[in-house]
């Protein structure tokens, strides 16, 4: 896919706000910028703390931003990192994801032009739901 310039927009926002993560101990920056449905962009960038269960991913720390805010869903979140290949987000973000909008797009990429790209059903094809249970 070549990025237009909703896109664009959010590749730029996860860049930026990767340099925001606070990661004392694994110093691995990652960002992440997501649009709602209503079209409002929203940001997160991951955070570690000493009790490594209560860190924080960049996905989810966007997702709580817009929960927080009272939007329940997004079309695309951009997923920025240095490493390569890029970091793609992990089980537990997948899920996240799901919850809120599995038709989702997820564009995942580093600064060497890799991507990573699909719906976060593709991420995750056999997410759960509540009302599978």
């Amino acid at each position: 896919m070549t990025p237009n310039l909703e896109w664009l927009e959010l590749i730029e926002q996860a860049r930026g706000v990767a340099r925001n993560a606070y990661v004392p101990f694994s110093h691995f920056h990652v960002g992440a910028a997501l649009r709602t449905v209503s079209g409002k962009v929203y940001v997160g960038a991951n955070i570690e703390n000493s009790s490594y269960p209560m860190s924080r991913c960049a996905e989810q720390s966007a997702i709580q931003s817009m929960a927080s805010s009272g939007e329940r869903g997004f079309t695309q979140i951009a997923v920025y990192s240095e490493s390569s290949p890029p970091a793609s987000p992990c089980g537990g973000c997948r899920q996240v994801l799901f919850e809120f909008s599995p038709e989702a797009h997820i564009y995942c990429f580093n600064d060497k032009g890799e991507v990573l790209e699909g719906t976060v059903k593709e991420f995750l094809p056999h997410g759960f739901r509540l009302e599978q249970g």
